[in-house]
């Protein structure tokens, strides 16, 4: 006999556990989570270096940042744990004039959003805001002071935790294998490689990188598709951990503190026969390692740690912006996927507008229309601004 909770939600990484905890608070019990990987954290969540950002060009993503910074803000009263929302800032440096002109054009977005900190700053202003990287060819930069940094591991913790003593079950090292069907498109049980089975009225797909997988079990073509990300480490920099998140736009190259260790990222796909596999690519390291001792000073004395490298999976949709609502096709299965690299900074608004739907039937307090899964088939997807 198949088990039956009142919401099933596959994956039980920081999005999973936000709708399980929104849930909670809205005093659905039976909630059972679903994850493939051993334990918390484990999976994509685990990965992220944490940052955290309202700096959007599309005013969908902005609205889902500005939303996620006030509930981040509370997060400690309203959850229990803290999410150390650092607001050390992000600045991106610019070295063409048009690259300048698209940040003005995202703040105007931005400021019709409530975003009001994001401003720009001349090449003259930008040692005081991080003396300890070389402006070679920067003429100016993309600045705002309430960006920053924000623990993925702490925020999953929280909400998990809390779901559980809300009532949710969480059933770890389980692979969704097969997704059943009724004739109109709707779900009716879920099963696991081991042969479990449950049935449920309402499925929710959180399953990150694998989401287009489990969409296609319920015959939806869902756009969302793995994209590997990888961390170089160094230490013996001397920088502070309240160095700005500092991203060059000429290449994406960036880098912030975390624990004494400097995170390098530079976001390039990098060869790989397996689109979900975690190795890191060498040349990707040493390349990227060249670009931070070129433009941070403080690299000439530090070193690689290549015991920490890592790499991590993103969940990318064409537009970057999350796919978040229903497919006609599959009635009782809500997608909240392809959030594109900010799945953990949005996670606290997109849980609690999941269980709104889950519980209410709609979705009043904020307009997800630009999230809706269908908008590319409809040849309606947001505009993509690659600078943000």
């Amino acid at each position: 006999m198949a088990k039956a909770p009142d919401v099933l939600i596959l994956g039980a990484g920081v999005m999973g556990a936000s709708v399980a905890w929104h849930l909670a608070q809205r005093g659905v019990r039976r909630v059972t989570l679903l994850d493939a990987a051993i334990g918390p954290g484990a999976g994509s969540t685990g990965r992220a270096t944490g940052g955290y950002r309202g700096q959007f060009s599309t005013e969908a993503n902005v609205r889902l940042s500005l939303a996620s910074r006030a509930k981040l803000v509370r997060f400690r009263d309203e959850v229990g744990t803290d999410p150390q929302y650092r607001p050390v800032g992000y600045l991106f440096l610019c070295d063409t004039a048009e690259q300048l002109a698209g940040f003005r054009r995202s703040r105007a977005i931005q400021r019709d959003c409530g975003l009001f900190e994001a401003t720009e700053l001349a090449a003259d202003d930008l040692a005081g805001i991080n003396p300890h990287v070389s402006y070679d060819g920067v003429i100016g930069a993309s600045w705002c002071p309430s960006d920053g940094t924000i623990r993925p591991l702490e925020i999953l913790r929280g909400y998990l935790e809390g779901a559980q003593r809300g009532g949710a079950t969480v059933h770890w090292g389980t692979r969704v294998t097969a997704l059943e069907r009724a004739a109109d498109g709707r779900i009716t049980a879920v099963r696991s490689a081991a042969g479990e089975r449950w049935a449920s009225p309402h499925v929710v797909n959180c399953t990150g990188a694998w989401a287009g997988g489990v969409a296609a079990m319920a015959g939806l073509a869902l756009p969302v598709v793995p994209t590997r990300r990888q961390i170089a480490v160094a230490l013996g920099h001397g920088l502070p951990d309240a160095l700005p998140m500092t991203i060059w736009v000429r290449d994406g190259f960036h880098l912030r503190v975390r624990d004494g260790q400097a995170l390098l990222n530079w976001p390039v796909d990098t060869p790989s026969d397996d689109p979900f596999s975690l190795h890191v690519h060498r040349p990707w390291v040493d390349a990227t390692w060249a670009m931070a001792r070129e433009r941070v000073p403080a690299m000439a004395h530090a070193h690689l740690d290549d015991g920490a490298h890592w790499a991590g999976l993103y969940e990318m949709s064409p537009d970057k912006t999350v796919c978040f609502g229903y497919d006609p096709a599959c009635p009782n299965l809500l997608l909240v996927n392809g959030s594109s690299g900010h799945g953990v900074m949005h996670s606290p608004i997109l849980g609690e507008l999941a269980a709104e739907w889950l519980v209410t039937g709609r979705v009043t307090s904020m307009d997800v229309r630009p999230l809706r899964p269908t908008r590319f088939a409809e040849g309606d997807p947001n505009p993509v601004n690659d600078l943000l």
